[in-house]
């Protein structure tokens, strides 16, 4: 059986790499990323001295993709970046091009709500809702299985840019959130259930929903970064367009197409504002236990986890590229 991760060169899709390393031969495996010329030099070396095949495999180059694929059995496919018709056209590329080379199974990184029209106003939904559908259409067409992976909001987010966000903006912590609650997910019990579904431990033609353990207000968040830190953040909950005004005033795009070049952050306002308002709504408090079924441990908790990101106060980190 032969593995395939894409995007290797990202948080998401490098976690998962170095998952698969753990617990197959590296001869089975094989990793590509958009542009090769942007993955670390040092771990593009080590993962070929082990024998992993490396290459690029750009979601806009099927050619490029049918051939990175070739030989691959089962795909872990991470979603592309640019919010809208780019994307879904990306993804049906890559989809196309695994079923091209004669991959079998395909897992693919969704977002929760995906498949449930309550969900829709949330800015990044449509683009899985679209993407699900068409891998759904490609199964009835020629059998290839599938699992979707709807993950919730990624705690990390919430432990780094959110932090750098308010400390650069006089500790006030903004957000259209409220009093709403999540199940915020860590990305590394992302990864695992990725590595877990790309093995085979899911069952084909299902959708996981994948959440954290608790359920947590950002308003919990804000008091916990507050203790570790030693620095008193305030929570405030503002309307959408008073979000909007204060994304505007810290260069956010609102679009995902917009100008980033001033902006400390890699996502847009139209993102932020309704994934933050889905928070206040209810819709991103959901129970599941599907991490814990497909990877035999609990998520990990946003205690737990915001140990890893002291460095962000520590180091007054102002830009998201500074983040590891």
């Amino acid at each position: 059986m032969h593995y395939i991760v894409t995007g290797c060169d990202g948080k998401l899709g490098g976690r998962t790499a170095e998952l698969m390393l753990q617990k197959v031969a590296p001869t089975d495996l094989t990793f590509t990323c958009p542009f090769l010329n942007r993955l670390d030099p040092e771990k593009k070396a080590r993962w070929e001295s082990l024998g992993v095949k490396v290459c690029q495999a750009n979601y806009d180059n099927p050619d490029e993709m049918v051939q990175a694929f070739a030989g691959g059995d089962r795909i872990f496919i991470v979603s592309a970046v640019t919010i809208g018709e780019i994307r879904v056209r990306q993804h049906k590329n890559v989809v196309d091009a695994a079923i091209a080379a004669g991959v079998k199974h395909i897992t693919y990184t969704s977002f929760l709500g995906a498949s449930d029209p309550a969900y829709a106003h949330v800015y990044v939904t449509p683009d899985h809702t679209a993407t699900e559908a068409y891998i759904r259409q490609r199964h009835e067409e020629t059998g290839v299985a599938y699992n979707f992976m709807q993950d919730n909001l990624y705690l990390e987010n919430y432990l780094t840019t959110s932090v750098m966000l308010a400390l650069m903006s006089g500790n006030k912590w903004y957000t259209t959130a409220g009093e709403g609650k999540a199940t915020f997910i860590p990305k590394d019990d992302v990864a695992r259930v990725a590595a877990a579904l790309l093995l085979g431990r899911g069952e084909d033609n299902r959708t996981y929903k994948i959440c954290g353990s608790e359920s947590i207000a950002q308003r919990d968040i804000v008091a916990l970064i507050s203790e570790l830190s030693g620095q008193e953040i305030e929570y405030c909950p503002v309307s959408h367009e008073e979000f909007f005004a204060y994304l505007d005033s810290m260069h956010i795009p609102r679009t995902a197409t917009g100008d980033y070049s001033r902006s400390p952050v890699p996502w847009c306002g139209n993102d932020m504002v309704t994934n933050e308002g889905s928070i206040a709504e209810g819709l991103m408090d959901v129970a599941s236990d599907d991490v814990e079924l497909l990877t035999g441990q609990k998520p990990m908790t946003a205690r737990e986890l915001a140990k890893n990101y002291s460095y962000i106060w520590e180091n007054h980190v102002t830009n998201w590229k500074d983040i590891r």
